[in-house]
C-alpha cells in the first residue's frame, strides 16, 4: 500500500499550485500515515469496527488519487425541498459551490486555509490521511452578534467519474461572540465502494451556538469516517444530531472540549440499520472547568446481520467542578444475526459532580405488538408504530423545529 500511497500522492500534488514548503508539510503527514496505516481492531477506539479489515474486504484497489482540477456539474435533484437555506456543495470531494445568498455578507468570512497548514494535535491516522491528502481547506467565520438567517446545507455527493477511490475533505469554523449557526451534513451518493474522509474543526466563542445534523439515510455502498472536533468558550452550547443509516459503513466521532465556565455540549444520534450494515457513534466528552454540562443520548434499531456501536467517554478534569454529564444508548434488536456494542466511560477527577451512564438492548416486546394487534393494527404496523416511538424519542430532542419536522419526514416518523 505504502507505494501506491506514495505514487499517488506524486501525482495528486502536480496538480495542486502549492509550494515545496507545503509539498513537504503534507509529505510528512504522509509519512505519519503510512506509518500508522488503517486503524484496526488492535486499538482500543476500533476495537467494535475495524475499518482497516472492512476496506480490504469492500474496496480492493483503493486509489488514493482524485483528480480535484475537474469541475463536476451539479444536479438540482439532490437539494433539499421545502426549506430554504444557504449551500455548500462537494461533489466527489471538490467545492462546486459556496452559496450565502440568504445571508448578509459582510457577517460572514470566508477564507482559504490551505496555505496556512491549520494543525491539530490528535493522535489519528486518518486525520493524517487527510491532511496529505486535501485540496482545499476553507475556513468560515460568523461575526459577533450574527446568527444566520437560513440554515446552512453542505452537500456531500459523488458520481460515475469515481469508483474505488478516497475522498478526502475538511471545513474549519469560527462562531464569533453571541453567534449562531444551523448546520445540515446531506449525504446523497451515486456511486459506490468508495472511502470518504471528512474533519470538519468547529470554534465557538463566547454565548455562540452551533447546531449540526448529521443526515446519512439513502442506502449507497461507501463507507465513511467523520470526525468532529469542538472547541467551546464560556456559555457556548453545541446541539450534535446524527441519522445514521444509508451507508455500509460509517462512523461518527466527536471530540468536544468544554473549555469555558457554563458552556454546554449535546449529542444525540439514531442508528437504523438494514441488512449488513456496519455503523459506529464515538464520542468524548472532556470537562475541563467549572460549571459544564453535557447529555448524551444513541438510538439503534437494526436489521439483520447488521452491527451498531457507541462508544462514549465523558471526561472530568480535576478543575471542573459542578459537572453535569449524562450518557445512554439502547438498541432493538429486529434478528438474532443483528448486534448491538456498547462501551460507555466515565473519567472523573472531581468530586462535586452529577455524571450517569446506562446501556441496554433487546427486541421488541411482543406484549406491547399484542396489546396493538388487539386494537386494530396487524403485525408489522405493529412493529413499525413501537419502532417510531423509540425513536421518536431522540429526535423530539432536536430544539430547532423547522429542522425537527424536516428529519421526522425524512426518517417517516410516525406520531
Amino acid at each position: 500500500m505504502s507505494e501506491q500511497l506514495q505514487t499517488d500522492f506524486d501525482k495528486i500534488v502536480k496538480t495542486f499550485k502549492i509550494s515545496e514548503k507545503e509539498i513537504q508539510v503534507k509529505k510528512d503527514y504522509l509519512n505519519k500515515f503510512i506509518k500508522s496505516g488503517f486503524p484496526n481492531r488492535k486499538q482500543e477506539d476500533w476495537k467494535f469496527l475495524d475499518i482497516s479489515q472492512i476496506i480490504k474486504k469492500n474496496i480492493h484497489n483503493l486509489s488514493f488519487f482524485n483528480d480535484y482540477s475537474q469541475p463536476n456539474k451539479i444536479d438540482s435533484s439532490i437539494f433539499v425541498d421545502g426549506l430554504e437555506h444557504n449551500k455548500i456543495i462537494f461533489i466527489n470531494g471538490r467545492i462546486e459551490k459556496i452559496d450565502f445568498n440568504y445571508e448578509d455578507q459582510n457577517k460572514i468570512e470566508i477564507r482559504d486555509e490551505t496555505k496556512n497548514d491549520i494543525s491539530f494535535n490528535y493522535e489519528n491516522s486518518l486525520i493524517d490521511l487527510n491532511s496529505a491528502f486535501i485540496h482545499k481547506i476553507f475556513k468560515i467565520s460568523v461575526q459577533k452578534n450574527y446568527s444566520l438567517n437560513k440554515p446552512l446545507i453542505i452537500y456531500h455527493s459523488t458520481n460515475d467519474k469515481i469508483n474505488s477511490t478516497n475522498i478526502n475533505l475538511r471545513l474549519d469554523f469560527e462562531l464569533g461572540e453571541n453567534s449562531c449557526l444551523r448546520l445540515i451534513d446531506f449525504f446523497t451518493e451515486n456511486t459506490t465502494k468508495n472511502f470518504i474522509n471528512i474533519f470538519y474543526n468547529f470554534n465557538l466563542k463566547k454565548d455562540s451556538i452551533l447546531k449540526n445534523y448529521k443526515i446519512d439515510k439513502f442506502k449507497n455502498d461507501n463507507l465513511k469516517y467523520s470526525f468532529n472536533n469542538i472547541e467551546q468558550g464560556n456559555n457556548s452550547i453545541s446541539e450534535t444530531f446524527i441519522l445514521s443509516a444509508g451507508s455500509d459503513y460509517f462512523k461518527n466521532e466527536i471530540n468536544c472540549n468544554l473549555n469555558g465556565e457554563y458552556s454546554s455540549a449535546f449529542i444525540n444520534g439514531v442508528f437504523s440499520l438494514k441488512e449488513n450494515q456496519q455503523h459506529e457513534i464515538r464520542t468524548t466528552i472532556n470537562h475541563l472547568v467549572e460549571n459544564t454540562k453535557s447529555y448524551q443520548l444513541i438510538k439503534s434499531v437494526l436489521g439483520k446481520l447488521s452491527k451498531s456501536a457507541y462508544q462514549g467517554r465523558i471526561f472530568v478534569d480535576s478543575k471542573a467542578q459542578k459537572t453535569d454529564g449524562y450518557q445512554l444508548s439502547k438498541a432493538i434488536l429486529l434478528d438474532e444475526t443483528s448486534e448491538f456494542n456498547a462501551k460507555p466511560e466515565l473519567e472523573i477527577y472531581a468530586d462535586d459532580v452529577k455524571c450517569s451512564h446506562g446501556s441496554a438492548s433487546g427486541s421488541l416486546n411482543e406484549d406491547s405488538i399484542f396489546y396493538l394487534m388487539s386494537r386494530g393494527l396487524n403485525y408489522q404496523q405493529s412493529k413499525e408504530l413501537l419502532i417510531s416511538g423509540f425513536l421518536l424519542d431522540v429526535v423530539e430532542k432536536i430544539t430547532d423545529s423547522e429542522i425537527k419536522n424536516l428529519i421526522k419526514n425524512i426518517i417517516g416518523l410516525k406520531e
